[in-house]
């Protein structure tokens, strides 16, 4: 009917609005559409900041409210809210589901959110309802928001055109690979795996210097992936292929151990899953293995996990081949594929990345952030100098100026004036007639002026910045630097060779290092170049803090790469690597010796050989607090079990004091704590088991004790350095200590007495090397030995280090001239 109505200008004007379009067409373009709005806004990371919008509009809503690292903890609801409401309007679990990953430290290898109560765990229980938890922003988040109000980054429209948000922070690190990304978009995805951030910028650093750089010169400073779990990487080939093309298959391997029950049977410990594995659900699929006969030759099975880490007990049966039970592990549980895809967002469209590429873009991107800030700063920076111009030339016509404020009529009268009669700008004519009395003191035109110059300095240096990339650059890697020094800490994945022999020595660098053990079993390493040489006399630095009740009561010179026989005053040795050692700050308390070393109570640290230092047919010899000598193969100590084997047989009430290193042809050096030493020949004391209690080495007078032992010979031109728990101490020539028979009463050495106090420890030095100092209080002091005097027997010595009187000095190690040389 309605065909037959004649044509109006309504119905005209209305069929002229409609366009014919092809459905299919239609249906591409809006797919398209979509597709683009999931992957642009929603799905991908941007490659700048390494943040997903929703990260981004996070981390921005927490930086308006106020709810910095330094601030109290904000319910995370409240966070949500204000998140969803001005930024991001896609539903409140969504975001806090994102809250709720940042602030894991299983989930990001550096969390961006500080999370106070229940945020989940690995085995997947989730998070506490966000009306439960408060959330405040970590101390990293904050350098990717930095400079964020210097128009660093350009800024869009919200949702609703209320506000505006930043299209991308400033990130003052490569955040993309350091806290990586997933994501599902549509047609495409993206995993980029974790990193350690000392070597993401380590690597970048050197991009910076070396523009030609390849994938493989980069990766001598990102060895690979650092997940937050830990665990281990299986092949280097893997790693290298993934960062040469963006794609790539790792395999992860858990980390565990196997060792002995004490009833001999072998069980297997894990102490560190694969990244993103539910740990929960991983003992139950074991368990269900287990029941159902595909695993066998297992007894028991137990989860042990607490807040201090991952360990998952699994016992063998009796008889059970423990080879095999690791193997069929392997196969079904503890191995997983972490499938790299490096996409990221390159100018708002998804590209598959290099390891170089990747940091190229960051690194573009940080040019433009500097080079925008500095624009800024050098504005305000201008702008300031023109007004402090203009106070200058106010107080060298201050008479004037002031007769000329007086004679106007009002303020505006004022600067009218000023303008016209002294050429002064309507800003600086404003800034001037609002100028206090107190501001034309001399002492108010001397800081004006020293402010002044100041300002001229910045101008000149962020002028430097704008006309010089190099300079530029240099600032870049200054920042970086800096990152580094405030966030670095030690990797935590391995690299597990094909054959499954992990290589972490390749991921530890050598260094000199300082162990330091407390009477209470906790234990740290620092690097020796932390301290610097002091002249002797000194109070030292803080070099450890032990708690409340607790002493130092070792301190010992190592490689991280050398493997160390730890002797106890209880007569066990126990073997160690120095990179096992948690590397700590000169501060820090240090951790619990527990997993490296099973003490017993009362059990401590006396003395520390390197192995790296045996040779064929050379001895370890040992000296008790009575006077006992003992001198064992080197062999003996080839296989020492995690827990310890017996180092030598002691008598009731008798501990083990040192041990070194002799050659068969040396002499012995025994040093008392009342001062007296004797020297004999290594021959006196024949070799003998490891189960053997010695011979007498010398004969104490009533009330004394063995403070330490030496080698020597008769061409050694080195001098035996002697320190007494008060600090003080003193170098005699080796010569000096004529050679007797064994158990006599030997010489004096050193004057003990109230000044002195007992020896602490005796060693033998070189003019060129330098001695490490620590009290039980935690100061520690290095010293060249060259300002110890060189003084005959029989002397008080000289003060070496000034210890607190309710302090003495538990420990001295010495560090060869020819380490201090190649360091």
């Amino acid at each position: 009917m309605s065909s037959d109505l004649p044509d109006s200008p309504e119905v005209s004007a209305d069929a002229a609005r409609v366009e014919h379009v092809r459905v299919e067409d239609e249906m591409e373009q809006s797919y398209i559409d979509y597709a683009m709005s999931v992957i642009a806004g929603r799905a991908l990371p941007d490659v700048r900041d390494g943040l997903k919008p929703v990260h981004r509009r996070i981390l921005y809503a927490m930086h308006e409210m106020g709810v910095s690292s330094g601030s109290s903890h904000r319910k995370s609801s409240s966070i949500v809210g204000e998140t969803m409401g001005d930024y991001h309007p896609h539903g409140d679990s969504a975001i806090y589901d994102t809250l709720v990953r940042m602030a894991q430290d299983f989930s990001m290898r550096y969390p961006l959110v500080d999370g106070q109560g229940n945020f989940g765990s690995m085995d997947g229980d989730p998070a506490a309802a966000m009306r439960y938890t408060e959330a405040r922003m970590a101390p990293v988040a904050e350098e990717l928001l930095e400079d964020l109000e210097k128009d660093t980054v350009d800024f869009g429209a919200n949702y609703d055109d209320r506000l505006e948000e930043p299209e991308v922070l400033p990130a003052a690190f490569p955040n993309l690979l350091v806290n990586g990304s997933s994501g599902i978009a549509v047609g495409m995805s993206t995993n980029i795996p974790p990193h350690n951030l000392g070597e993401v910028i380590d690597a970048t650093v050197h991009l910076i210097d070396n523009p030609d750089a390849e994938v493989t010169d980069l990766m001598e400073y990102v060895k690979g992936p650092d997940f937050p779990t830990g665990a281990n990487i299986v092949g280097k080939n893997a790693i290298h292929s993934a960062y040469a093309t963006g794609r790539g298959r790792l395999t992860v391997r858990a980390d565990y151990e196997i060792d002995e029950m004490e009833s001999g049977r072998p069980r297997i410990v894990i102490t560190e899953i694969p990244f993103q594995e539910n740990k929960a659900r991983m003992v139950e699929r074991i368990a269900d293995d287990v029941n159902e006969g595909i695993i066998e030759g297992v007894s028991d099975l137990r989860d042990e996990s607490d807040r201090d880490g991952v360990r998952i007990v699994i016992e063998c049966k009796r008889g059970a081949n423990v080879d095999v039970v690791e193997n069929q592990l392997l196969d079904h549980h503890l191995e997983s594929t972490f499938g790299v895809i490096n996409l990221a967002l390159v100018d708002g469209e998804p590209r598959v990345l290099t390891l170089k590429e990747t940091l190229e873009e960051y690194v573009a991107h940080r040019k433009e952030v500097v080079r925008r800030r500095s624009e800024y700063d050098l504005a305000e920076a201008e702008d300031r100098a023109h007004i402090l111009e203009g106070r200058l030339r106010a107080l060298e016509n201050v008479d004037d100026v002031v007769d000329l404020i007086q004679d106007s009529a009002d303020r505006d009268e004022a600067k009218a004036a000023l303008e016209e009669s002294f050429d002064f700008s309507t800003e600086q004519a404003q800034h001037i007639v609002r100028m206090q009395l107190g501001s034309l003191t001399s002492m108010e035109a001397a800081e004006i002026e020293d402010e002044y110059e100041d300002v001229q300095a910045e101008i000149e240096r962020l002028e430097t910045i704008l006309d010089d990339e190099s300079e530029l650059l240099g600032v870049i890697k200054d920042e970086l630097r800096a990152i580094k020094e405030e966030y670095d800490d030690d990797r935590r994945t391995s690299i597990v060779e094909d054959d499954g022999t992990v290589t972490r020595e390749d991921l530890i660098p050598e260094e000199e290092c300082l162990v330091v053990v407390t009477e209470d079993d906790y234990i740290k390493r620092m690097p020796a170049d932390r301290f610097d040489a002091q002249h002797r006399g000194g109070k030292g630095i803080i070099g450890a803090d032990p708690k409340e009740g607790d002493r130092v009561s070792t301190v010992f010179r190592a490689n991280t790469h050398d493997y160390l026989l730890a002797f106890t005053n209880h007569g066990q040795v126990y073997r160690l690597k120095t990179y096992e050692i948690p590397e700590m700050s000169r501060t820090a308390r240090g951790k619990s010796a527990v997993n490296l070393i099973d003490f017993d109570d009362g059990e401590e640290i006396t003395a520390v050989v390197n192995t790296d230092e045996f040779d064929d047919d050379e001895y370890v010899t040992m000296a008790t607090r009575d006077g006992y000598v003992k001198r064992t193969c080197s062999s003996a100590f080839e296989n020492v079990l995690s827990t310890g084997i017996i180092a030598a047989k002691l008598e009731d009430g008798d501990e083990l004091v040192d041990a070194v290193v002799t050659d068969g042809d040396s002499d012995l050096v025994i040093a008392t704590e009342d001062g007296m030493t004797i020297r004999f020949d290594e021959s006196e004391v024949r070799e003998m088991g490891r189960t053997a209690r010695g011979v007498r080495g010398i004969d104490l007078q009533d009330g004394d004790s063995v403070a330490g032992i030496v080698a020597t010979d008769e061409h050694d031109d080195r001098a035996l350095l002697t320190v007494t728990e008060r600090g003080y101490g003193k170098r005699t020539p080796l010569s000096e200590y004529r050679t007797q028979s064994r158990y006599g009463k030997g010489l004096i050495d050193i004057k003990t007495g109230d000044r002195n106090g007992s020896v602490t420890a005796a060693n033998t030095v070189a003019d060129d090397d330098h001695v490490i100092v620590m009290s039980a209080a935690g100061q520690i002091m290095r010293c060249p030995v060259e300002d110890v005097s060189t003084v005959g027997r029989n002397t008080m010595g000289v003060t070496i280090m000034d210890v607190a009187v309710d302090d003495t000095v538990a420990s001295v190690d010495v560090i060869p001239g020819t380490v201090i040389e190649d360091s």
